[in-house]
């Protein structure tokens, strides 16, 4: 049970005490030093005094209260639903059962508080068995395989994006790779090559189903595709739409059919080109079906070692780090080939105390930045509002407690996906064994940056500059003016340079 769930403080407390007996760091009771009897002991004898099973609660009742099979059964149902009025009902017959017994009503009354206490996570054995038997078996899988396992784990949940994301965060932890989904060596399924890497499974894809997964797997039969327009030429135009094929783009599952020139220009022109792909590949089939040639040559491009297919979409803008990853997060679920933090990586480290992964629990205040991953509101016992705010700096996640004056002061920047940087107290969580921050105050990335920024260079090369140069810059600061961050351009020609200050009415504001 333990290797399957995370336990909560009860149960870990409960744990750690077995396990403490079990080695003999601590007494074994039964159950409790302080409150035991010994006719307990043949019962919870085989669990070192600590009461894990159903029957054995059952068991005791029946020794320590006289309970009949029957009625043990009805205080363990009433144990599991934890109704109060039932509850009362039970206490009063388990501390009479135990008088006429024999038993000091005071100290089985103590002893039912205990037994109470840990009913609730008691499994029946047969149950805790059959746990224990499956934990073991995934345990030794996933030590011995563990990308094999983790591609398994991740198939059988592969539908629901949340948990999937949950398995990435796990194989990045121990240490595996993740390659994103690919139309030539891809499944349906996460799969592991011969490198030991684990592959996306392409039915993960959003938008892609198992019809379209199916006609990529079965056109790849007759050899790997070599580009977009072979690509398109050779699926089921009906299977793998136009929608599909934006999917695939986005996810990085066409990545090694592009340009090769890097990953962000080379998702870029594949989009651009899906319309003209998809156009040739229908007419191409259309003629083939009328059988017609085409009297100017092949109506799909083919690369060839002259050839370039892309030669019409080159001048494509690339995308920014931003759009590649949006890209990734609608099709996948998450970001895959990197974050959206590194593309602030460098500027950050001017303005907080530390990544999430090297904090350390101290009185001093600290400063934390990262993106909102997860965000809940709930209400006080006074009625107050605050929020739960989850952030991810990549190198690790901390839960942040925002109550309700901070709450209600920065309210409109606590979104999902918003990049923050928060400054506040970091201390244990005794619940979670991570740690937690208690915010004084939350910045979002252009508060941060115009509190700490001492201004901004402009490096111009004469020689690089369109004609229009300075109308464009006129403007561009010209929109942003207003702020307190002052302005200077380096500016060279010809080997020779000179850097110049702009006056005030130029500050802006850097965003």
């Amino acid at each position: 049970l333990v290797a399957l769930f995370r336990p909560g403080p009860l149960q870990s407390g409960m744990v750690d005490d077995f396990i403490n007996r079990k080695h003999g760091r601590a007494q074994v009771a039964y159950p409790d030093a302080k409150y035991q009897h010994e006719s307990l002991k043949p019962i919870l004898e085989p669990t070192y005094g600590v009461i894990v099973y159903q029957e054995q609660v059952m068991q005791i009742a029946q020794v320590l209260a006289g309970y009949t099979l029957g009625g043990a059964d009805m205080l363990r149902r009433a144990m599991g639903k934890k109704k109060p009025e039932e509850m009362a009902k039970q206490r009063a017959v388990f501390q009479d059962g135990a008088k006429s017994q024999g038993i000091d009503p005071d100290l089985a009354i103590k002893i039912f508080d205990l037994v109470e206490k840990f009913a609730g996570y008691g499994f029946n054995k047969s149950h805790s068995a059959a746990y224990a038997l499956v934990s073991y078996q995934t345990a030794w899988l996933k030590a011995h395989y563990p990308a094999h396992f983790m591609a398994a784990t991740m198939s059988s949940d592969m539908d629901k994006t949340d948990k999937v994301v949950t398995f990435i965060e796990e194989v990045r932890t121990m240490g595996l790779s993740l390659l994103p989904p690919d139309v030539n060596s891809g499944q349906f399924q996460f799969v592991v090559d011969d490198e030991n890497n684990i592959i996306y499974g392409l039915g993960a894809i959003k938008g892609l189903g198992e019809g379209p997964v199916e006609s990529i797997i079965e056109a790849r039969k007759e050899g790997p595709f070599k580009d977009l327009f072979d690509f398109c030429s050779r699926v089921d135009p009906r299977k793998v739409n136009k929608r599909a094929m934006e999917a695939l783009v986005r996810s990085g599952a066409l990545d090694n059919l592009g340009p090769k020139i890097d990953i962000d220009y080379d998702r870029a022109v594949m989009l651009t080109a899906i319309p003209e792909a998809v156009k040739a590949a229908e007419q191409s089939s259309a003629n083939a079906s009328a059988g017609m040639a085409d009297l100017f040559g092949e109506v799909v491009p083919s690369g060839g070692e002259e050839g370039d297919v892309y030669e019409d979409f080159r001048k494509t803008r690339r995308w920014t780090m931003k759009e590649r990853l949006n890209g990734e997060k609608e099709t996948l679920g998450l970001y895959l080939t990197g974050h959206p933090i590194d593309e602030y990586e460098e500027e950050l480290s001017h303005f907080i105390s530390c990544r999430i992964a090297k904090s350390r629990p101290d009185k001093a205040k600290q400063t934390i930045a990262g993106l909102v991953v997860a965000f809940r509101v709930m209400k006080t016992k006074r009625g107050d509002t605050m929020a739960f705010v989850t952030l991810d700096d990549r190198t690790g996640r901390m839960e942040v407690a925002v109550f309700s004056d901070t709450y209600e002061a920065h309210r409109d920047k606590l979104i999902k996906d918003a990049m923050l940087v928060i400054e506040g107290q970091i201390s244990h969580d005794d619940f979670s064994g991570g740690l937690k921050m208690r915010a004084d105050n939350v910045m979002d990335l252009a508060q941060a940056r115009m509190n700490s920024v001492k201004g901004i260079r402009i490096i111009l090369d004469n020689g690089r500059l369109e004609p229009d140069f300075a109308a464009q810059l006129g403007k561009m600061l010209t929109a942003n003016k207003g702020g307190n961050c002052p302005v200077a351009i380096r500016y060279s020609n010809q080997g020779v340079g000179v850097e110049l200050s702009l006056g005030d009415d130029w500050r802006v504001e850097p965003s």
